[in-house]
């Protein structure tokens, strides 16, 4: 079975020097991420985008992986994660993150596609505080239909961890983050994938009710799913798999890890639950082949 891990962050130096430049605590950027590696463990990259890139493919080679979506977490990410993946064009596929309220969205979504290689976008409405059905992000969505590039939307619980470690603050709201407001956008733009990560974070009966409403609406399985715990029951994650599958069928439920930092590296154990949680369903071996693998092939295959 070809794995495609595809939500995966690829986490450049310049994403933390970023961040440190933006906290209000007291030092220099470089002893505000010592600090970060004290109290987390966390390895900070290497300032080679080469050395960093090649760690990267090791980690997939050797745990079996064919390709990963290496997602560009900050606007200033996105150059490097562009260089990584033309080093490695045949193993990683580069998304970033977009906030469409900034001067010039349109265009600068255009020039990632169009000149960096980008095959989609990451939209955070909760942390940029727009809403995803309103004017804000219509004229992203624009380009995004013109290339046929798919849409990451976050929807649900937002914890960053590393920004509350920089003294950041939460400037999350989850009011923007329904995966029902993302019905009239995907409505407007059929030609558009988009994709609600970690099976809505929360948000659950939400995304099933948007899948079932739009065709072009997705779900990823990245990340731990702790959000199982604000469900009522609990459920196992072989139940959200079974009533995922039940509403967006085999076809638009796509594989992910939400992997990250080293040294935990990608994260295998994700891969192993999963396919455990699908493995008790008794699907066929060529649905449980579009999960882990086809479904996010086919979506890069589509863009131009």
């Amino acid at each position: 079975m070809a794995i495609f891990d595809f939500h995966a962050h690829f986490f450049a130096r310049p994403f933390f020097e970023a961040l440190a430049q933006q906290s209000p605590q007291a030092g220099e950027p470089s002893e505000k991420l010592e600090r970060v590696v004290q109290k987390t463990g966390i390895e900070l990259p290497s300032t080679d985008i080469a050395q960093h890139t090649h760690r990267w493919i090791e980690e997939l080679d050797r745990h079996g992986v064919e390709k990963m979506a290496a997602f560009a977490s900050l606007p200033e990410e996105a150059s490097a994660v562009a260089e990584a993946a033309r080093l490695a064009p045949d193993r990683l596929v580069p998304f970033s993150l977009v906030n469409p309220m900034v001067p010039d969205a349109p265009a600068k979504v255009e020039r990632l596609i169009s000149e960096l290689g980008f095959r989609g976008v990451l939209m955070f409405p909760a942390m940029h505080h727009y809403s995803i059905d309103g004017p804000e992000a219509r004229a992203v969505f624009e380009v995004l239909e013109r290339h046929r590039a798919p849409a990451y939307v976050h929807c649900g619980l937002l914890v960053v961890k590393l920004r509350d470690i920089l003294g950041l603050p939460r400037v999350q709201d989850i009011q923007y983050a329904n995966p029902l407001a993302l019905i009239p956008a995907a409505n407007a733009h059929p030609s558009i994938p988009f994709i609600i990560p970690h099976f809505g974070a929360g948000l659950f009966r939400e995304a099933l009710l948007a899948g079932a409403q739009c065709e072009n609406i997705h779900v990823d399985t990245s990340s731990t799913n702790s959000w199982r715990k604000t469900q009522p029951g609990n459920p196992d994650l072989s139940t959200v798999f079974e009533r995922a599958l039940e509403v967006f069928g085999p076809e638009r439920v796509i594989f992910g890890t939400d992997s990250n930092v080293f040294p935990a590296g990608w994260r295998a154990e994700r891969l192993a639950e999963q396919r455990e949680a699908v493995g008790a369903l008794g699907i066929s071996e060529a649905d449980s082949e579009l999960i882990f693998g086809g479904n996010a092939a086919r979506l890069i295959a589509a863009t131009s």
